[in-house]
């Protein structure tokens, strides 16, 4: 059963699918309240992680490119900030890896311009051996790249990098921005049971982490829907030992607990349910019918799903959703 009720939405028809490149502001565990700013279409990236929410990457690459109007972004920012935008963070992620747009440093200097809020970027990390890109990133206040690997066989089953990212370039990419960054570097790290959770590799991972010196370690794990529907979470205690492992800077921010939704995005969720509630749909479906991104339909099935509200299924390569009535 469900913790809460959602009413069925009976203004469906009105919906927008305008192209928005703004989500939120949505409750982070990481960053608090954040305004997502997706600067990637979906899915370009450089890696192909197996536990990835958003799916398969469609274009895998490690070539920068100018990939979004940034004249709509700033003028969709500005309406958002017109209308008192309350946040902790306006958080560059997205879509797949906002790393890839070249102009992703223009783009932290002109939100400067218009607000106080604090900056994060949210990347995977391995274009930070590029100079360029460890001069963008060190605009923002806090960066929060990855590492989910401490050797080249298991980077490549996790993350199946582009053929010219290593797991040693991805590694020497986060130490050389640490030497240059003097802001926060949040270092995450996704356990996948069976994969990267022995003892072996904790210990691999705590040498690795002593090279790069980041502020804080993020442990998390597979809590929302995954690509590939085998990849297996930790259990919160076996997380809590790891962390206690890493030291005194690892937490556990794998949230296996509901979401606490405000009012004021009550009804997108509201709004997914409905969908639900009518026929089994895929996330694309959900998106397009809807006009959410797929950061903020991933965040609602979470939330549901722990509820025991949704449950989904593969169908021919694809996952599907579908409330449990």
């Amino acid at each position: 059963m469900c913790a809460r009720k959602y009413s069925i939405s009976s203004d469906e028809n009105n919906m927008t699918t305008e192209k928005t490149y703004l989500y939120g502001p949505v409750p982070s565990r990481r960053l608090g309240l954040s305004l997502g700013v997706d600067v990637v279409p979906y899915k370009i990236c450089s890696i192909d992680c197996i536990y990835c929410q958003l799916g398969r990457t469609t274009e895998k690459t490690i070539e920068r490119r100018d990939l979004v109007p940034m004249e709509k972004v700033l003028a969709e920012l500005k309406d958002k900030l017109a209308k008192g935008l309350k946040a902790d963070f306006i958080t560059f992620s997205g879509s797949g890896e906002p790393t890839l747009n070249i102009r992703l440093g223009d783009f932290i200097e002109a939100v400067k311009d218009l607000t106080d809020i604090k900056i994060a970027v949210l990347t995977n990390g391995t274009l930070l051996y590029r100079e360029d890109v460890r001069a963008d990133c060190a605009k923002a206040d806090v960066v929060l790249p990855s590492l989910d690997a401490a050797d080249e066989a298991t980077f490549a089953k996790i993350n199946r990098p582009h053929s010219q990212i290593s797991i040693e370039n991805h590694v020497e990419g986060l130490c050389a921005f640490r030497k240059q960054f003097a802001g926060q570097i949040w270092l995450e790290v996704f356990i996948v049971k069976g994969i990267n959770s022995s003892q072996g590799h904790i210990v691999r991972f705590k040498k690795l982490i002593e090279r790069i010196k980041p502020d804080r370690i993020q442990l998390n794990t597979a809590v929302r829907p995954t690509t590939l529907t085998d990849v297996k979470r930790l259990e919160p205690s076996a997380l809590e030992k790891i962390a206690n492992q890493l030291g005194a800077k690892a937490e556990v921010i794998a949230d296996f607990q509901p979401a606490d939704y405000g009012k004021s995005i009550e009804r997108d969720a509201e709004d997914v349910l409905s969908m639900l509630k009518r026929r089994p749909c895929s996330l694309e479906d959900i998106c397009s019918g809807l006009g959410l991104t797929r950061n903020e339909v991933l965040k609602y099935i979470a939330h549901f799903q722990q509820e025991g509200c949704v449950d989904s299924q593969q169908r021919q390569g694809k996952v599907f959703f579908k409330a449990v009535i």
